[in-house]
Protein backbone atom coordinates (compact mmCIF):
# COMPACT_ATOMS: atom_id res chain seq x y z
CA UNK A 1 0.00 0.00 0.00
CA UNK A 2 1.67 3.12 -1.30
CA UNK A 3 0.65 7.09 -0.56
CA UNK A 4 -2.16 6.97 -3.04
CA UNK A 5 -3.98 4.15 -1.61
CA UNK A 6 -3.47 5.73 1.87
CA UNK A 7 -5.03 9.10 -0.02
CA UNK A 8 -7.83 7.20 -1.53
CA UNK A 9 -8.49 5.14 1.83
CA UNK A 10 -8.99 8.32 3.65
CA UNK A 11 -11.05 10.16 0.89
CA UNK A 12 -13.34 6.88 0.94
CA UNK A 13 -13.77 7.11 4.88
CA UNK A 14 -14.77 10.67 4.39
CA UNK A 15 -16.98 9.90 1.42
CA UNK A 16 -17.98 6.64 0.39
CA UNK A 17 -19.94 8.22 -2.44
CA UNK A 18 -17.43 10.28 -4.06
CA UNK A 19 -17.14 9.00 -7.48
CA UNK A 20 -13.82 7.66 -9.19
CA UNK A 21 -13.28 10.84 -10.86
CA UNK A 22 -13.48 12.88 -7.92
CA UNK A 23 -10.95 10.57 -6.47
CA UNK A 24 -9.15 10.33 -9.17
CA UNK A 25 -8.56 14.46 -9.26
CA UNK A 26 -8.04 14.28 -5.64
CA UNK A 27 -4.96 12.24 -6.33
CA UNK A 28 -3.63 13.37 -9.42
CA UNK A 29 -5.10 9.61 -11.48
CA UNK A 30 -7.20 8.22 -14.15
CA UNK A 31 -11.01 7.06 -13.03
CA UNK A 32 -9.68 3.58 -14.28
CA UNK A 33 -6.36 3.55 -12.43
CA UNK A 34 -8.59 4.47 -9.34
CA UNK A 35 -11.05 1.58 -9.96
CA UNK A 36 -8.21 -0.80 -10.37
CA UNK A 37 -6.53 0.65 -6.82
CA UNK A 38 -9.72 0.27 -5.04
CA UNK A 39 -10.57 -2.99 -6.88
CA UNK A 40 -7.37 -4.12 -5.18
CA UNK A 41 -7.49 -2.99 -1.85
CA UNK A 42 -11.34 -4.55 -1.79
CA UNK A 43 -9.84 -7.72 -3.14
CA UNK A 44 -6.78 -7.33 -0.32
CA UNK A 45 -9.50 -6.81 2.53
CA UNK A 46 -8.23 -3.15 3.31
CA UNK A 47 -11.94 -1.77 2.27
CA UNK A 48 -13.96 -3.85 3.93
CA UNK A 49 -17.44 -2.40 2.67
CA UNK A 50 -19.47 0.78 2.16
CA UNK A 51 -22.28 1.95 4.14
CA UNK A 52 -24.67 4.50 4.65
CA UNK A 53 -24.76 6.43 8.32
CA UNK A 54 -28.33 7.11 9.52
CA UNK A 55 -29.86 9.00 13.15
CA UNK A 56 -30.81 6.01 14.86
CA UNK A 57 -33.75 8.48 16.78
CA UNK A 58 -35.49 8.76 13.36
CA UNK A 59 -35.20 5.10 12.79
CA UNK A 60 -37.31 4.63 16.17
CA UNK A 61 -33.89 4.10 18.13
CA UNK A 62 -33.50 6.58 20.64
CA UNK A 63 -31.79 4.99 23.81
CA UNK A 64 -28.50 3.83 23.10
CA UNK A 65 -26.65 2.08 25.97
CA UNK A 66 -22.72 0.33 26.37
CA UNK A 67 -23.11 -2.72 28.11
CA UNK A 68 -20.32 -4.39 29.66
CA UNK A 69 -20.74 -9.02 29.34
CA UNK A 70 -18.98 -10.82 31.63
CA UNK A 71 -18.99 -15.05 30.56
CA UNK A 72 -18.98 -17.84 32.61
CA UNK A 73 -15.23 -19.38 33.16
CA UNK A 74 -16.29 -22.24 30.67
CA UNK A 75 -17.68 -20.99 28.37
CA UNK A 76 -15.89 -20.69 24.41
CA UNK A 77 -15.20 -17.06 23.65
CA UNK A 78 -16.57 -17.42 19.41
CA UNK A 79 -19.62 -19.34 20.37
CA UNK A 80 -20.31 -16.63 23.19
CA UNK A 81 -19.91 -14.34 20.01
CA UNK A 82 -22.33 -16.36 17.46
CA UNK A 83 -24.88 -16.24 20.46
CA UNK A 84 -24.63 -12.01 20.82
CA UNK A 85 -24.41 -11.77 16.68
CA UNK A 86 -28.18 -12.93 17.41
CA UNK A 87 -29.46 -10.04 18.84
CA UNK A 88 -30.12 -7.40 16.55
CA UNK A 89 -30.01 -4.73 18.89
CA UNK A 90 -26.59 -4.75 19.11
CA UNK A 91 -24.75 -2.65 17.31
CA UNK A 92 -21.02 -3.04 18.13
CA UNK A 93 -19.57 -5.78 19.83
CA UNK A 94 -16.06 -5.65 21.08
CA UNK A 95 -13.66 -7.74 22.71
CA UNK A 96 -11.93 -6.59 25.62
CA UNK A 97 -9.46 -6.36 28.37
CA UNK A 98 -10.28 -5.39 31.41
CA UNK A 99 -13.35 -6.06 34.40
CA UNK A 100 -15.81 -7.39 31.29
CA UNK A 101 -15.47 -9.53 28.32
CA UNK A 102 -17.03 -7.81 25.49
CA UNK A 103 -18.05 -4.40 25.42
CA UNK A 104 -21.52 -4.17 23.59
CA UNK A 105 -23.29 -0.85 22.24
CA UNK A 106 -26.91 -1.31 22.01
CA UNK A 107 -29.57 0.73 20.61
CA UNK A 108 -33.40 0.60 21.57
CA UNK A 109 -36.44 2.05 21.08
CA UNK A 110 -36.70 3.12 24.34
CA UNK A 111 -36.38 2.34 27.95
CA UNK A 112 -38.40 -0.54 27.73
CA UNK A 113 -36.68 -1.91 25.17
CA UNK A 114 -33.58 -1.70 26.68
CA UNK A 115 -34.57 -3.70 29.42
CA UNK A 116 -36.01 -6.73 27.34
CA UNK A 117 -32.66 -6.50 25.41
CA UNK A 118 -30.83 -6.97 28.83
CA UNK A 119 -32.69 -9.56 29.78
CA UNK A 120 -32.08 -11.74 26.81
CA UNK A 121 -28.17 -10.96 27.70
CA UNK A 122 -28.91 -11.96 30.89
CA UNK A 123 -30.35 -15.11 29.31
CA UNK A 124 -27.82 -15.87 26.85
CA UNK A 125 -25.83 -19.16 27.27
CA UNK A 126 -22.36 -18.46 28.97
CA UNK A 127 -23.32 -14.61 29.75
CA UNK A 128 -22.93 -14.65 33.35
CA UNK A 129 -22.97 -11.16 33.86
CA UNK A 130 -24.05 -7.63 32.58
CA UNK A 131 -23.70 -3.83 33.59
CA UNK A 132 -25.63 -1.19 31.51
CA UNK A 133 -24.14 2.43 30.90
CA UNK A 134 -27.21 4.71 29.43
CA UNK A 135 -25.41 6.94 27.41
CA UNK A 136 -27.26 10.45 27.88
CA UNK A 137 -26.16 12.01 24.77
CA UNK A 138 -24.09 11.58 21.83
CA UNK A 139 -20.86 14.29 21.52
CA UNK A 140 -19.81 12.78 17.94
CA UNK A 141 -19.74 9.04 16.41
CA UNK A 142 -18.32 7.62 13.60
CA UNK A 143 -15.17 10.35 13.89
CA UNK A 144 -12.89 9.63 10.47
CA UNK A 145 -9.77 10.52 11.87
CA UNK A 146 -6.81 10.29 9.94
CA UNK A 147 -4.86 7.59 9.17
CA UNK A 148 -1.45 6.31 10.80
CA UNK A 149 1.56 8.14 8.92
CA UNK A 150 3.38 5.28 6.72
CA UNK A 151 6.58 5.00 8.12
CA UNK A 152 8.10 3.33 4.85
CA UNK A 153 7.67 6.59 2.97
Amino acid sequence: MDAVDRQLIQALRENGRASYAELGRLVGLSGPSVTDRINRLESAGVITGYRATVDPKKLGLGVTALIGVTLSDAVDHEDAAGRLRELAEIEDCWFIAGEHSYMLKVRASDVDGLERTVRRLARTKGVSRTHSTLVLSVKWENRVGELPRDEQA
